[in-house]
């Protein structure tokens, strides 16, 4: 009998394999650099009409009472991570000082710069005056505003007329875009083995060298925001960490390889719901404003590499100017949502912010790719943490999921809506999940 190799796993044998092929072919693994772009774009394809309908299935789901314990419940989950994350990457950087020392040979010169948005504009962004622009920009946080003004409307319609047709034609197009998210990830091992090629054969392990320790600094500092997160979720949740750490590797490494929230939120929903436990209506909820709101990877980067820049110009802070830091870098993390570019767009917001030079952007840029890695894997986990939390406290954490990886039906509305309005076979099954 063959044995069957998961996909988490195939996904971790073509990650080791595409490092190597970009170290030993690298020219030929950057000219294939497009097959992990078409990867990349057939899961992008779908990702705002899935965020929007996760988000309108969890509102329309929901009485309004809910969705205002839930936001509450969320606010201040993110902020608390976020905050945490800023102030490790501040203590990791005062101990490990990866920007003392550095030889850096190249001309610090750069042409990223910050945004001069202020405040009332980038808050004023967040609302769509075109819901159809703002889908194809892939603004997602205009798409969750617009989001959550459908599912109320839908929820209001449904208790008005006592018909929920809207909402089961909602879980049925979510359940489509699902579908196709999991047929595209069947090619998920050849992406991410192109796209690692790509980033080896281009950067090479030399560019990694320079600021080994920088990116050494991101992975303790990782590692210990994940540790605290997954073993504080556990306890709260009465689970296993060692488990619940398990649960969340295929996610963590989708996000590593990727290094995009975006790209990895279908299989952290997935695995959320079929693997953790975590409700449904919980779970298209949480997950897709933490992707937008929730950036504790970024506020690590941000603290982490603004005590680089200073150690690196001989510039001493003050604890105050520190304390700043851990502000600016928090603040950015939200108030760069609509700003393409990531992390060194943050970076270049923050280091005149708080009197570093933005040269310090040139220092960072070559190994931006690289520190992405540990970024996304913080970002997406720790937003699935939260989730869980929240779960536990509403009463919709479904241990026997947990316990045996029940897979559930995707959901029993959607079944019994396609039954009625497709008049399938009662024998057909499911879709399985990612």
């Amino acid at each position: 009998m063959k044995k069957h190799v998961s996909l988490t796993t195939s996904i971790f044998i073509m990650m080791i394999l595409g490092m190597a092929a970009g170290y030993v072919a690298s020219d030929l693994m950057v000219q294939l650099k497009f097959v992990g772009d078409i990867f990349l774009r057939l899961i992008q394809m779908s990702i705002v009409l899935l965020v929007m309908g996760s988000v309108v299935e969890a509102i329309a789901s929901l009485d309004l009472h809910s969705l205002g314990r839930l936001g509450t419940k969320a606010f201040f989950g993110f902020s608390i991570t976020t905050v945490a994350a800023a102030t490790i990457g501040l203590i990791l950087a005062n101990i490990l000082t990866p920007g003392a020392g550095i030889s850096y040979g190249q001309d610090l010169t750069t042409n990223v710069k910050g945004s001069d948005a202020t405040l009332a504009s980038i808050i004023t962004n967040f609302f769509p005056k075109n819901i159809v622009q703002s889908i194809a920009d892939g603004n997602t946080i205009q798409v969750i505003v617009f989001a959550l003004f459908l599912g109320v409307a839908i929820n209001i319609v449904m208790e008005r007329t006592q018909s929920k047709e809207l909402l089961h034609l909602v879980r049925v197009g979510n359940e489509c875009l699902l579908t196709i998210v999991r047929l595209v990830m069947k090619l998920a091992p050849v992406g991410i083995f192109s796209l690692l090629g790509w980033a080896i054969g281009k950067y090479g392990f030399a560019v990694i060298l320079p600021l080994f320790k920088f990116l050494g600094a991101m992975a303790i500092g990782a590692a210990a925001i994940l540790t605290a997160g997954i073993t504080m979720a556990s306890l709260y949740a009465r689970v296993s960490p060692f488990a619940l750490a398990h649960k969340v590797l295929n996610m963590g490494i989708v996000a590593f390889t990727t290094t995009s929230s975006a790209v990895t939120l279908p299989v952290k929903m997935a695995d959320s719901e079929n693997k953790i436990g975590i409700s449904r209506r919980v779970s298209r909820l949480i997950n897709p404003l933490g992707m937008t709101l929730n950036s504790d990877g970024l506020a690590l980067y941000l603290s982490l590499a603004c005590i680089t820049v200073a150690q690196f110009f001989g510039i001493e802070l003050s604890i105050g100017q520190q304390v700043t830091i851990v502000v600016m870098a928090t603040l950015a993390t939200l108030g760069t949502v609509v700003v393409p570019g990531g992390g060194l767009v943050a970076l270049a917001i923050v280091l005149p912010a708080v009197g570093l030079p933005i040269e310090g952007v040139a220092l960072l840029a070559g190994i931006d790719w690289f520190s992405g890695m540990f970024r996304t894997v913080l970002n997406v986990i720790d937003d699935v943490m939260v989730a869980l939390i929240i779960a536990v406290s509403e009463g919709e954490f479904h241990r026997e999921i947990f316990d045996h990886e029940v897979v559930p039906a995707a959901s029993a509305a959607v079944a019994n809506y396609t039954l009625q309005s497709a008049s399938l076979s009662p024998a057909r099954k499911p879709a399985s999940p990612l």
